[in-house]
């Protein structure tokens, strides 16, 4: 189910939306923030996407190009995955994990650095939790001839040190954060020398060092509107496979939320089914219960990172200080939701549904063991929560699941649920 072509167009569900999404505001002054106010952090290209009001934005051929190296990523029939659960559901799965770096990370890394690189920016700045978007930035970066320096956060920084050797591979310069490379990451330090770090600590970092280099800027791996935006190139994908196979909509899209663009990227395309009438579509928003900002988070605004530098977007929320527990999904150890999906999630778009740890990687096994990917502890969540809820069904749905990358750099992680070691987080 591979032969969809590449969409030509991003898909931005801002313009179908019947209730226009918050603006972010200056933190300075609480008004909307402009485009000045964000030159000094982001390309020019992705300031006005940001902002963007048409449905379709054009993806641009140098990065369509890019993008053919695994584009499009295929639609799986897990059919012995249903065997196993003993479900009447057919259950599809969107496998981002054939990108070059394992993840769907580089559908955005890969813009951002185009943009990027049509700016003259010489050097870029940026943070990474399990290692995913760090390794998708430095491929992209590679491609467009730019500089990476990236602060992974420290929990991960030493759990997966074969994150941070790709990274390097391609050629990025890779810090734990926090750091004494900042007075941010210094602060901290000072205060909690034990830190795991967290990714709202190693965005301010990176946000710190861009905006004091004039020939630097800052790139954000999930959350904002632009990054929601390059990741729809998923579900457009998604949609169009799935009629392909013969099934006219997903009843039900499961995909796993830590800063949101995976999810919002997979579910966007097909929320717009939805929005035009042609769909009943559900969407399950999957949190780990370590940090369930969705589930237990307020809806509000907040910064997107500790040190206050980033500006005020209204989203669901555990608190911009907040730092999870070291859990093993490293990428969905955020604080906050994507603005844009969690406005969505207050129009009755998309449920929040919290997974425990523990029962993510008792999904991720039975899959591996059922299908033969082995599943990233970020994608498990997301594979658990659509297990649970297909083995209740007595009649047929069809299901989809976002398996937004693989699992052969966490296999460290997988041991030590298979040996009995590995910490339950549920209350």
């Amino acid at each position: 189910m591979s032969d969809t072509p590449i969409p030509t167009h991003w898909y931005n569900i801002a313009a179908d939306l019947p209730v226009p999404p918050p603006p972010h505001l200056h933190p300075g002054t609480g008004e909307p923030v402009t485009p000045a106010d964000l030159d000094a952090l982001f390309a020019s290209e992705l300031i006005a996407q940001e902002a963007a009001t048409e449905p379709y934005i054009a993806i641009p051929e140098p990065i369509r190009e890019v993008y053919r190296t695994w584009r499009p990523a295929p639609l799986i029939r897990a059919r012995e995955f249903e065997k196993a659960l003993g479900t009447p559901a057919r259950i599809y799965v969107k496998y981002e994990g054939v990108s070059p770096v394992g993840s769907h990370k580089t559908n955005t890394a890969v813009a951002q650095a185009y943009y990027n690189a049509q700016d003259g920016v010489t050097k870029i700045t940026t943070e990474t939790g399990a290692g995913q978007w760090g390794s998708a930035l430095s491929f992209a970066c590679a491609k467009f001839g730019i500089d990476l320096e990236v602060w992974q956060v420290r929990a991960s920084y030493d759990s997966k040190p074969y994150r941070r050797f790709l990274m390097e591979t391609y050629g990025g310069t890779v810090h734990p954060s926090p750091s004494p490379l900042t007075a941010s990451g210094r602060k901290i330090l000072e205060e909690f020398p034990d830190t795991p770090g967290s990714l709202g600590i190693a965005v301010s970092e990176a946000v710190e060092v861009a905006a004091s280099e004039p020939s630097t800027r800052y790139a954000l791996g999930s959350v904002l509107n632009h990054v929601v935006l390059h990741q729809t190139v998923i579900g457009l994908e998604a949609v169009e496979q799935l009629r392909a196979a013969g099934e006219e909509n997903a009843d039900v899209v499961f995909g796993c939320a830590g800063g949101g663009s995976n999810l919002a990227g997979l579910a966007f395309p097909f929320i717009r089914e939805v929005l035009h009438g042609r769909a009943k579509t559900r969407v399950m928003a999957v949190e780990p219960a370590a940090c369930p900002s969705i589930t237990k988070g307020e809806y509000r605004y907040d910064h997107g990172d500790v040190a206050g530098l980033t500006p005020l977007m209204k989203m669901h929320t555990l608190g911009q200080d907040f730092v999870p527990d070291p859990i093993h999904a490293g990428g969905l150890r955020y604080h906050g939701m994507a603005p844009l999906l969690s406005h969505t999630v207050e129009l009755g778009y998309v449920k929040g549904q919290a997974v425990d740890q523990t029962d993510s990687f008792a999904a991720g096994v039975q899959f591996a063991r059922a299908e033969g990917i082995v599943p990233a502890p970020e994608s498990s969540h997301a594979i658990a929560a659509c297990a649970a809820y297909a083995k209740t069904l007595t009649e047929p749905e069809v299901l989809v699941i976002g398996l937004s990358g693989h699992g052969m750099l966490d296999l460290p992680a997988y041991h030590s649920y298979l040996e009995g070691n590995l910490a339950s987080t549920a209350e």
